[in-house]
């Protein structure tokens, strides 16, 4: 389940717009050194969170794969994020 922190943190993206979007993907490319193994990783935790969160009402405006890139973004940049 979702570390609290990590909760907080998606929920500040309730109200998203395109620039903050495209923004944090690109930190998050470059950052990486293989552009196709992080679009793969981004894609594979969008299908997983949408496979475990059956349960949960997902969120209209925000679909996995943007959510899986934000977190990504999120736990890359702020490491005490996955440090609890």
């Amino acid at each position: 389940m979702l570390d609290l922190k990590l909760y907080m943190s998606i929920h500040k993206y309730e109200f998203l717009n395109s620039d903050l979007i495209l923004n944090k993907t690109e930190k998050l490319l470059s950052v990486a050194t293989n552009r196709y193994k992080i679009t793969v990783q981004v894609a594979h935790r969008a299908k997983r969170r949408r496979y475990e969160d059956v349960d949960i009402i997902d969120d209209p405006q925000i679909k996995p794969v943007i959510r899986a890139t934000l977190e990504m973004v999120d736990e890359i940049t702020q490491p005490e994020i996955i440090g609890n």
